[in-house]
């Protein structure tokens, strides 16, 4: 369960009734559970990524994160404890935080959960079939509790994936989903 210090840091989530964009990471860094705020890394890029794409509508930083309500976004994480790396979490841990982000889903209702990072979708969704070789980012055909997944790059500086310019085209991709009308059912056939 990694060190003492790691047991102890929990990050709160930040998500109101009314959320379009429910943004799922899979645990916060030791530096965003010491500071009480999601990423909070010095190298992580979610703050900066969130503007530039025009999901928000001014610049934020990790201090600000309890904001992201106003624009009907929301923040949580499979694991609320913070670690060093994901190395140190374990099968129950994920099995536990699963259900938790399912109730989540389902009593706050947003219209797109936002995976930030592929690892958090291969472990969602049959590991077996997603598995091997890249994935699309973007809306996927899976649903979660009755909402739909957007897969995003992780933000954090250690991701050597894909390019700031990659992850930028997905969230803009992202805001322009959200900016979509939603559909209205057709007459009786």
């Amino acid at each position: 369960m990694g060190d003492s210090r790691e047991r102890h840091l929990l990050l709160r989530d930040h998500i109101q009734p009314g959320v379009l964009v429910l943004f799922v990471g899979i645990n916060p860094g030791l530096r965003s559970a010491e500071t009480g705020h999601h990423f909070a890394g010095h190298s992580n890029r979610f703050w900066k990524l969130l503007h530039e794409s025009k999901l928000v509508s001014e610049p934020l930083t990790y201090r600000e994160d309890r904001r992201l309500p106003e624009w009907r976004l929301g923040l949580t994480n499979i694991i609320d404890r913070g670690t060093a790396g994901i190395d140190v979490l374990d099968t129950v841990e994920y099995r536990q935080g699963v259900v938790s982000l399912i109730r989540k889903i389902r009593r706050y209702r947003p219209h797109i959960v936002a995976l930030l990072g592929v690892t958090i979708f291969r472990m969602l969704f049959s590991p077996k079939e997603y598995s091997k070789g890249p994935l699309d980012l973007g809306v996927t055909a899976v649903e979660l509790a009755g909402a739909k997944i957007f897969l995003l790059p992780n933000p954090s500086g250690r991701n050597a994936h894909y390019s700031y310019h990659q992850m930028l085209t997905a969230f803009q991709d992202l805001r322009d989903l959200v900016a979509q009308p939603p559909r209205q059912p057709g007459p009786p056939a």
